[in-house]
């Protein structure tokens, strides 16, 4: 990190205290993050989240009093609400699906490296989605079936160009732009562009529900 770059401001949400104690372990021994707020439930976290902003929370999803899921949909109505990073303990969880439907960036197992968390958490902090294509497959295709009538794959595909559809169908099987500026002969200026116009043109607020809209359209049942 330079001298003059601002470290991501982190918040630590989990009922287990062994668990907040490692995972901030982890975070503080980075040079561009650290962690500024700690809670036990999500009752706590947005109370202490009403009064200091952080970049970034790292959220349980099964808490008492107040659950990651009902805590990380208060959060999207702060003034600048923080991204949200889920952590589960199992990848296939409706839980998790609700989480990303009520405004988290992804999700990642507790088991996982501290190296991989320090990388999802820069990732979202800079508008990426973190989500496994392998476990985004799975998890839709178990979960988002029941919910395959909330968005009509023809207002999808009306809203859409062809070209836009392509990238979108693309996005939803966990490409980077640059995978799909290979894949599509495009430059990733101009992948950029057409994940813009996406998010614009169906309403949506980043990767993470434009993998969503796909599988619960339709679409990807197609592909």
């Amino acid at each position: 990190m330079s001298d003059n770059a601002v470290p991501i401001r982190v918040a630590i949400v989990d009922d287990q205290e062994l668990i907040r104690t490692g995972v901030k372990m982890i975070i503080d021994s980075q040079d561009d993050m650290h962690v500024a707020v700690e809670a036990a439930d999500g009752q706590q976290a947005l109370e202490k989240l009403r009064a200091t902003r952080v970049d970034v929370v790292v959220m349980d999803v099964r808490m008492p009093r107040m659950d990651g899921v009902t805590a990380t949909a208060h959060l999207q109505a702060l003034p600048t609400p923080p991204k949200v990073l889920v952590l589960t303990t199992f990848d296939i969880d409706k839980n998790a699906l609700a989480a990303l439907k009520a405004g988290a960036s992804g999700f990642l197992l507790k088991e996982s490296r501290g190296e991989d968390i320090v990388e999802a958490i820069r990732h979202v902090h800079s508008g990426d989605a973190v989500i496994a294509p392998s476990t985004t497959k799975r998890l839709l295709d178990r979960l988002v079936a029941a919910d395959a009538e909330s968005t009509r794959r023809d207002d999808v595909l009306a809203a859409l160009t062809e070209r836009e559809t392509d990238v979108f169908r693309a996005i939803a099987t966990g490409q980077s732009n640059q995978e799909i500026a290979g894949a599509l002969f495009l430059s990733e200026t101009t992948v950029k562009t057409h994940v813009r116009s996406i998010l614009r043109k169906l309403d949506l607020r980043d990767r993470v529900q434009i993998v969503i809209t796909a599988y619960e359209s339709g679409l990807m049942r197609e592909a």
